[in-house]
């Protein structure tokens, strides 16, 4: 029986190293290729043309596929016969269902068992779409407005993904020629996001950002 192609994405090369190792234990699947950032994924998926993708959703980007949202948003339209399987640290539970949302196949937490890689491996491969166990609370956000997991729950996708390239030493200009969008419309979605975060500094954003760690 043909093998399932698969190609891995992630910036750190024992991450890499691990997701290879595991998914080498089912002779069903078969790694053709790994890359190091979004450029280089775009570019296995023109040439490969793989089945499946396991990719981290935080890696280094550029003006032209960006990362996370911009970058799944690219593959999920140029290349819809293959099926996505997101690998994170992220577990805003907004996050992750808008994930599901945008058309991914699955999502598997970093920092739980990465036996579960092959288990979602062999859903995706039967066409379905898999939730694992720490996929429960991606069905459904957060209600209290009171705690700062209220707080960040109430952010929409887009105000994280501003907030994520701030956080990061990004300018709004920067931000907005990144994700394609307009300054004033980066702009709005940052002042937004303070607003739910109930913050009104740069400073206090950043801060607050740090002692949630919601950028890991």
């Amino acid at each position: 029986m043909e093998k399932v192609r698969v190609v891995v994405a992630d910036d750190h090369p024992i991450v890499l190293m691990g997701v290879r190792e595991m998914i080498e234990r089912d002779e069903n699947f078969e790694v053709v290729g790994e890359a190091h950032s979004s450029s280089e994924l775009v570019a296995l998926y023109r040439e490969l043309r793989p089945a499946i993708a396991i990719t981290d959703f935080n890696m280094p980007g550029d003006q032209t596929y960006g990362d996370g949202l911009k970058l799944i948003e690219y593959l999920l339209r140029n290349f819809p016969d293959t099926r996505i399987l997101i690998l994170t640290m992220l577990s805003t539970p907004l996050i992750l269902s808008s994930l599901y949302d945008l058309g991914v196949s699955g999502v598997i937490l970093k920092n739980g068992d990465l036996n579960e890689i092959l288990v979602a491996l062999k859903a995706l491969a039967q066409g379905r779409v898999y939730r694992g166990p720490g996929m429960q609370s991606a069905n459904s956000v957060l209600a209290s407005k009171d705690d700062v997991d209220g707080r960040i729950a109430s952010l929409s996708a887009k105000e994280y993904e501003v907030l994520r390239h701030f956080v990061s030493g990004m300018s709004v200009r920067d931000i907005a020629l990144l994700l394609n969008r307009s300054v004033k419309t980066v702009s709005a979605q940052k002042v937004s996001a303070m607003r739910k975060l109930d913050v009104d500094t740069d400073q206090a954003l950043l801060t607050f950002c740090v002692k949630a760690n919601l950028f890991q």
